[in-house]
């Protein structure tokens, strides 16, 4: 977990540099000192009880008004940054408090100036998570660093000629992506009040710009290689940490140099699943259910399948969706079994006991068959110059419907074929 998030603080420190570099040439900083307070939901049962949270963020965003790029007239001049925040969550001894590191666009909400709509996903450091012996019932946190999604609508209520008076309520969500069990996660719900400092009178004055409509197009072929982690169950040693290695090409088209839209094929090695099967764990030996997975672990441990992916392109920063069908994940049966039963299957499972393991029902076959993956890129060369070649670093979270899978770190490289229609 400690070298993938060098990568991500790495990442970050990227994006944010990005977004300096255009700065200087054609956008404004705009500095908002940011005040949350609201509730944290109970993650488990006899969850520990807590004030009301607090939260303080200092957002760095930069307004795109002046920006002449492709994505920014794409995007209708969005605000783009990085935020930087503190929180206690009402409880110094089993919840802790958490340093937040995010990257974040926002957008004019249904067209209107004065509503904003502001998306944000990066990483959080937690002081307090849980212990089995001296904090056992916070069962939402139990790594030290964790993915966090923020999801906020604001309301400009006031404007002066230096600041803008905002309000806004919405949602924020700490998980570690199956990097440990169990991954209740922390969902809250906040309201805030906050505050645009404009530092730039140019701000309310935005530069004309060429407002041609011309279209463009042009297809891509990549190539991506990633290493990620995750965890098998929660009784040790399926609880530590191991690979999942992946790759992946992919082909499509950008559109206007800010809608990238494609599929592709992928294919991704379990270390936990080759191990269990390896190792003849419980559920694969002799007469078991899965004894047969043993012919081939290596096989048995891998998946494949096919997807579609669409990228926001913010010149130097991608936002990564994607959806994918798996064709072949065999050994995702025995994670089932183990983690959708009881709360607490123990390592050696006897064939005669009455442990409730989980069972195949339409819940299980749509995970099985369907995942996800969504986080940010970095690119080497800005794509609003449509390069040639390209090489980007990328961060994100794999998830089996919505349920997390594993945490990757990821190097790609793009082709494009830049002959513009």
């Amino acid at each position: 977990m400690k070298k993938l998030l060098t990568t991500f603080i790495f990442l970050t420190g990227l994006i944010s540099f990005s977004q300096t570099e255009e700065k200087k040439t054609n956008s404004n900083l705009i500095l908002t000192p940011e005040l949350m307070v609201g509730i944290s939901a109970e993650a488990n049962e006899n969850f520990p009880e807590r004030n009301p949270q607090l939260q303080t963020i200092l957002n760095l965003g930069w307004d795109n008004k002046n920006n002449n790029q492709e994505w920014a007239k794409q995007l209708k001049k969005p605000r783009t940054g990085l935020s930087l925040g503190y929180t206690n969550f009402g409880n110094n001894d089993s919840l802790g408090s958490a340093i937040t590191v995010m990257p974040f666009i926002e957008f004019n909400a249904f067209k209107k100036e004065n509503l904003k709509l502001l998306v944000g996903t990066g990483g959080s450091y937690f002081t307090k998570k849980l212990n089995p012996e001296t904090n056992p019932n916070n069962k939402a946190i139990t790594t030290d660093i964790v993915w966090s999604f923020r999801l906020f609508m604001y309301y400009n209520f006031l404007k002066t000629k230096t600041i803008d008076w905002r309000i806004g309520a919405g949602y924020f969500h700490h998980s570690n992506g199956h990097t440990r069990l169990p991954n209740q996660g922390l969902n809250s719900f906040l309201v805030s009040l906050s505050a645009d400092i404009k530092r730039n009178k140019s701000l309310r004055e935005p530069i004309e710009t060429n407002n041609n409509d011309t279209k463009t197009a042009y297809n891509y072929f990549g190539i991506r290689t990633g290493f990620g982690i995750n965890v098998l169950g929660k009784p040790n040693p399926f609880n530590e940490q191991k690979g999942v290695y992946t790759l992946t090409l992919n082909y499509g088209k950008v559109y206007n140099k800010t809608y990238k839209i494609g599929g592709g094929f992928y294919y991704r090695y379990y270390q936990h699943y080759y191990d269990y099967i390896k190792n003849n764990e419980s559920l694969v030996q002799d007469g078991r259910e899965f004894n047969h997975l043993r012919d081939t672990p290596f096989w048995n441990a891998s998946a494949f399948g096919v997807f579609v992916n669409g990228e926001i392109l913010l010149n130097h920063v991608g936002i990564d969706l994607q959806l994918a069908f798996n064709i072949h994940k065999p050994a995702y049966k025995i994670d089932w079994r183990i983690n959708q039963g009881w709360e607490f299957v123990p390592r050696e499972i006897p064939e005669d006991s009455n442990i409730v393991l989980g069972e195949f029902d339409t819940k299980y076959k749509l995970k099985q068959y369907i995942s996800a993956r969504m986080g940010l890129k970095y690119y080497l060369i800005g794509t609003n110059k449509v390069p040639k070649h390209n090489i980007y670093l990328g961060m994100h979270i794999n998830s089996n419907l919505g349920q997390a899978d594993f945490t990757e770190a990821s190097l790609g490289y793009v082709y494009s074929f830049n002959k513009q229609k």
